[in-house]
């Protein structure tokens, strides 16, 4: 096995086992609760950034910790212990340190994710949560505002705003607008089109934007139009039965009318540039997954393997995050699919899966059959 499988093995075991961080205020500040990568810390590990869980259960007794060094001045990854090598966490980003003229500050507005990228939910509530019957269950996208650690809606202006001085000051690559869904049929398409509108005519910022499928595919159109590169749909699981039991409310949204969506996003946007999330470890078998990435890939739709993670205060935080092996085959798979789609996380112009930093696929996506020891 070489270096660089070794390197992978460990960024796949960490986002699988989290990190305990045992010395006080280690690094900056992680992100708890909220949609997104949450309860996780971004990590830099011989130059690969990635994001890992810190504030879960799983992370709590995970073998892997990181201690301050304080002779060496080096924060050092450990296992069961034993050193070995170190790590380091990204700066807090000098946008964080501004306002707008209201007194909101830029880091309620949007968060930097990984190394650089800007990252908002321009809708911080959901028609879904409140209500246990129809709630996704590993969701925690009401936490955050609860906490007074963001604001509930980001209008287009401060969006722009912020999005500026990210780009100036701290040289963001791109930027994810996500949104909670509202009680509208455009689930959120059209509040993400004013938004994009806004930065674009601020900043030259490629943008993904991401909702669920609305009722009209028109509105691909219409987002693109406004300044969106590339779309994100995110199916999450796709069995019926884990469907119905850990998002209820999205299940009733059937499988069809996403590979529906999919196929008109991917005529507006082209191939490659329309993703979905799929949170491995809900209950959906391999096999499963396997056969939708295949139908994915071969619509031209990316399809962001990620691990799942249970999030602290949810009805599922107790529930086990994939084993490393079960990922490990995965992205070997899914890797050989890209590889053979021509499809890759680089050549999309923003979004999750250009980031990448939640997941290790993009480093099977053009050496699989290295990593899989053919």
């Amino acid at each position: 096995m070489n270096k660089q499988q070794l390197l992978t093995e460990l960024l796949t075991d960490l986002q699988s086992q989290g990190l305990q961080l045992r010395s006080p205020g280690i690094g900056v500040a992680g992100r708890k609760g909220g949609a997104g990568p949450s309860d996780h810390k971004a990590i830099d590990i011989q130059g690969t950034t990635i994001m890992v869980p810190v504030f879960t259960s799983t992370a709590a007794q995970s073998p892997y910790t990181a201690e301050f060094d304080a002779i060496a001045q080096e924060t050092i990854l450990e296992f069961q212990g034993e050193p070995l090598l170190p790590i380091r966490f990204p700066a807090p980003p000098q946008f964080y340190q501004l306002t707008t003229a209201e007194g909101i500050p830029y880091w309620k507005i949007a968060l930097l994710h990984s190394r650089d990228v800007l990252a908002t939910t321009v809708l911080q509530t959901c028609m879904r949560y409140s209500d246990a019957a129809t709630a996704c269950q590993f969701c925690a996208i009401g936490q955050s505002l609860t906490g007074d650690r963001t604001i509930a809606r980001k209008t287009p202006a401060q969006l722009a705003e912020v999005a500026e001085a990210a780009v100036r000051l701290d040289g963001v690559q791109h930027l994810v607008m996500t949104t909670g869904t509202p009680n509208t049929s455009d689930r959120g398409a059209a509040y993400l089109t004013e938004c994009a509108r806004a930065v674009k005519a601020k900043v030259n910022l490629p943008i993904q934007a991401q909702c669920e499928p609305p009722d009209d595919f028109a509105w691909f159109s219409r987002l693109q139009a406004a300044g969106v590169d590339s779309l994100g749909m995110h199916l999450e699981a796709v069995d019926p039965l884990v469907r119905a039991r850990v998002m209820p409310g999205k299940a009733t949204v059937p499988i069809e009318y996403y590979m529906q969506a999919f196929a008109a996003a991917v005529r507006v946007f082209g191939r490659g540039q329309v993703s979905t999330y799929l949170l491995a470890g809900l209950g959906d078998s391999l096999q499963t997954l396997l056969e939708m990435c295949d139908r994915l890939v071969q619509l031209g739709v990316y399809p962001f393997v990620v691990p799942f993670v249970p999030i602290s205060g949810t009805p599922m935080a107790a529930h086990a995050a994939p084993d490393r092996d079960f990922m490990l085959t995965l992205y070997q798979e899914v890797g050989a699919m890209l590889q053979r789609a021509g499809l890759s996380s680089q050549a999309m112009k923003a979004g999750c899966a250009k980031c990448g930093a939640c997941s290790a696929l993009s480093s099977f996506e053009a050496h699989s059959e290295v990593n899989s020891g053919v």
